[in-house]
């Protein structure tokens, strides 16, 4: 654990600390990439995991629209460039360690690319998995496919 986040434990409550030293102590992966968690602001629904890199979550805090890491891509991804369904920052925080991301969200419909609100829709029973919700939108739908 860095030295930063070592002495913010000790730190008083609504105490306010310098951003750019705060993110220069993110534990980012080998990749550059922490994980992100959405959560639906005013229900605590959790939406979804991505990853984001620097400049993502400082586009994120900047700009109050979401940006992720698209590992499969590559290269920045605003939620919502091709599906519609956005997420704009209400808060952010980081966990303890500073390698995990919270973010409290208003998501815009579905937030997975199933056409689901959530991407946590498969429960893990005792002796099956089982879907949990039907997809708000047709994913071919969603995406222009159809």
């Amino acid at each position: 654990m860095s030295d930063t986040f070592k002495a913010l434990e000790r730190a008083p409550a609504d105490s306010r600390h310098e951003l750019a030293g705060v993110l220069a102590a993110i534990r980012f992966n080998a990749d550059g990439l922490i994980p992100a968690i959405a959560q639906q602001h005013d229900s605590g629904e959790v939406l979804m995991m991505a990853w984001m890199n620097r400049e993502a979550l400082e586009e994120t805090l900047n700009t109050g629209r979401v940006c992720y890491w698209s590992r499969s891509r590559g290269k920045l991804w605003r939620k919502g460039e091709s599906s519609g369904q956005q997420q704009y920052l209400k808060s952010a925080a980081l966990d303890c360690d500073g390698d995990t991301l919270l973010l409290q969200v208003d998501q815009t419909g579905p937030a997975c690319h199933s056409g689901r609100r959530s991407c946590f829709y498969v429960a893990l029973e005792k002796e099956a998995a089982r879907i949990t919700d039907a997809p708000l939108i047709d994913p071919d739908t969603l995406y222009g496919k159809a």
